[in-house]
Parts: C-alpha cells; sequence; structure tokens
C-alpha cells in the first residue's frame, strides 16, 4: 500500500506543488493510501453559497442541477464549487482504513466529516435525490479522508440529516462561543438562515441580560423563523448590500455605539460594507460566509478608515462539532426548527 501524506498531496494533479484545497484537480481513485479512510457516501450537504450559485445557474432545474454538481466532480475530482470556491460536507460509512491511519474510526461507523468537499477525493456513482430547500444530496459513491481530516460520529440522540446540517455549519456558533462576550452588542446578519439561528443562540448565551443580539435578514420567512425561536432582543427586515442603510439602523439601535462584534452569515455576494459600518472602532467582523470577497472586505475597511479585526470564516473552530450539536440539545425550539426544515 502506497505512503500517503497526511494533508493529501498525493492527491493533487494540478496545479503541481498545491494542497488539495487550492489544487484544480485532484485524483479520485478510490484506492486508498496508508493513512486513509474511505467511505460509502450517503449524502452530501453542500454549503448554501455553492448550492444558491449552482441553482441560479441552473434555472433552479432539478436535472440540470444534477448535471452541473456530476460535471464539478468529474473534472476536479471533488465537489469544489468553480464560481465561489466552496464545498461542503458528507455523511457516510467508514468502509476501509490504512494500516497507519491514526484515529478512533472502525469500518462500520457512520459518520460526517468535518472538511469541506473543495478538498475531499469525490467520486459519485448515481445522484439519487437532491432536496433543494437543505442544500443536500443523496448519492451513491464514495470520499476519501485524509489522515488530517476532522471527522465526528454521528449521535444516536440526533437524527442523521440533522446532525449533518447543522454540524455543517458548526464553526459559526463555535466562533461566537469564542468571539461574544458578556455585555457585547452582537450583530447577527443573516440571523434567519441555519447558521444565523446557531449563532444568535449562541450569541445571545455568551452576552448575557447585559448584552444585546440584534438580528438583521433580507427575507420575511427568516425573520419570522429568529422571531419565533426569540433568541435576539432586536429583529430587523433589511437589505443587506444597502451598506448605508444597514449602518444608520444599527447605529440607530445602539445610540451610536455600533456593534462589538458583527456576524456575516448570508449567501450572497456584496455585504461586506454593511458589516464593516455596523462594528464599532477596534470591533471584529467575523465573515462566516463563503460569499465574502476579502480583497472588498480588506480595501473597504481602508476605504472608511475602520480600524477593525475582520476574522475570516474558518469552518473549523476546536469542539466545534461538540458546541453545535450541544445547541441542539440545549434548545428545543432550535431543534424543532432544523427538524422541520432540514431533517
Amino acid at each position: 500500500m502506497k505512503k500517503g501524506c497526511p494533508y493529501g498531496t498525493q492527491r493533487v494533479i494540478s496545479p503541481k506543488g498545491a494542497l488539495p484545497q487550492p489544487a484544480d484537480v485532484i485524483d479520485n481513485t478510490m484506492e486508498i493510501y496508508d493513512n486513509e479512510v474511505l467511505i460509502d457516501v450517503m449524502t452530501l450537504n453542500i454549503d448554501s453559497a455553492s448550492f444558491t450559485e449552482i441553482e441560479k445557474r441552473a434555472g433552479e432545474d432539478i436535472e440540470e442541477i444534477k448535471k452541473t454538481i456530476l460535471q464539478i466532480v468529474e473534472k476536479a475530482g471533488k465537489m469544489k464549487n468553480p464560481w465561489t470556491g466552496s464545498g461542503g460536507m458528507l455523511i457516510g460509512v467508514v468502509k476501509e482504513i490504512g494500516p497507519n491511519f491514526e484515529g478512533d474510526l472502525k469500518v462500520g461507523d457512520k459518520i460526517a466529516t468535518l472538511v469541506s468537499l473543495s478538498l475531499t477525493p469525490l467520486k459519485i456513482d448515481e445522484i439519487i435525490e437532491i432536496r433543494p430547500d437543505i442544500d443536500q444530496v443523496d448519492i451513491k459513491g464514495q470520499a476519501i479522508l485524509f489522515q488530517s481530516g476532522l471527522y465526528a460520529k454521528l449521535p444516536d440522540d440526533i437524527p442523521e440529516s440533522l446532525a449533518l446540517s447543522a454540524l455543517d455549519v458548526a464553526g459559526a456558533p463555535a466562533q461566537t462561543a469564542k468571539f461574544a462576550k458578556v455585555g457585547d452588542t452582537v450583530v447577527v446578519v443573516g440571523g434567519g438562515g441555519k447558521a444565523g439561528m446557531l449563532v444568535t443562540y449562541e450569541a445571545k448565551k455568551r452576552v448575557g441580560v447585559t448584552g444585546k443580539v440584534i438580528v438583521i435578514d433580507g427575507l420575511d420567512r427568516a425573520i419570522d423563523r429568529a422571531k419565533k425561536l426569540g433568541y435576539a432582543d432586536e429583529y430587523v427586515l433589511a437589505d443587506a448590500t444597502d451598506s448605508l442603510e444597514i449602518y444608520k439602523i444599527v447605529s440607530e439601535l445602539t445610540d451610536g455605539k455600533l456593534a462589538d462584534l458583527v456576524i456575516n452569515c448570508v449567501n450572497i455576494e456584496n455585504t461586506e460594507m454593511s458589516c464593516i459600518l455596523a462594528c464599532r472602532s477596534h470591533g471584529i467582523v467575523y465573515f462566516f460566509s463563503m460569499a465574502t470577497s476579502f480583497t472588498k472586505a480588506a480595501l473597504g475597511a481602508e476605504g472608511v478608515g475602520k480600524d477593525i479585526e475582520m476574522i475570516v470564516g474558518n469552518g473549523y473552530c476546536e469542539g466545534h462539532a461538540e458546541i453545535t450539536l450541544q445547541v441542539l440539545r440545549e434548545s428545543e425550539p432550535i431543534r424543532k426548527m432544523f427538524q422541520e426544515l432540514y431533517a
């Protein structure tokens, strides 16, 4: 059996010297190296920005969406959206484990991978069903997990599709738990979406009664969801691409102090400046959204003279799977909402 690099560089076809995520093409041959894990895949959870873009380009036609996904995987050897650069995650069953793989997995374990599909070698034999409302794709196929790849064994007390939906955005509530402090004002842009609902709960939990959580969303149904959960202090229906309007709203709701922490959970472009303007000097903006242009964010903040800390939406945060699944256990309203929407 061939020896593999922990980071999966043995799979990179082009460009030479790249790691699997930024690579254009990787080897998706399902013969494992000595430190890899072979997974029989059940479901792909395409990340929201990626699925939205694919759906738009396919004219919302299911057969065209299938065709696009198959073409992407066939060309790249992985599910890396060529327009957004993002992927998603998967659930499946461990079929084979390389003799030098270090971990607690055994054949037959049902797991969710916690690394992006944009770096995961994937082969799709058949697309069984596409559920566009929740960005999930049931397939027959296989995938490879590298030694460095994170994973979570699926819990017995939470349905698989529910766990998959939550774990897909696990980095967001976990990073919120790290950044939000008692007494802070937190603005959650896209607070009525999947990540946004988890973030709102975690933010309110961390800021306490002396803090304030403001949810902003551009969709009536999303704001209604957030209000039904009831974890924020203010709910605002507004277009996050209208930077000055968002600034005005947040300024009014905070008596001009603005937010200590702004978390961007949207799946559309051109919301960077809304978040930047809503944040106080020396505050934090966490761009969880994969629709974010970090060039726009960096140059935009410079252009308006904002000295703030801007954090890339790293999908990994230590303990993120445990924190996210715990939200589903702690909050019956969120669990029920997620069950209705995603399970």
